[in-house]
């Protein structure tokens, strides 16, 4: 299997997902965000784990 470097979109997006699942550890409240912190960190790994393994993404 080849690895590929993600996009920079698809970097983007997963850094942006990071950030906003670390924000309540910080202490910063995101009360829009009705999903569990560790399923937001969980997409932005599978996020950025899809844009490794599959080409042109």
């Amino acid at each position: 299997m080849r690895l590929t470097a993600p996009s920079f979109i698809v970097f983007l997006i997963s850094l942006a997902l990071f950030v906003l699942a670390v924000l309540p550890l910080a202490g910063i409240a995101v009360p829009s965000i009705g999903i569990s912190t560790l399923w937001l960190l969980i997409a932005a790994y599978g996020i950025l784990a899809a844009g490794v393994l599959f080409k042109g993404i």
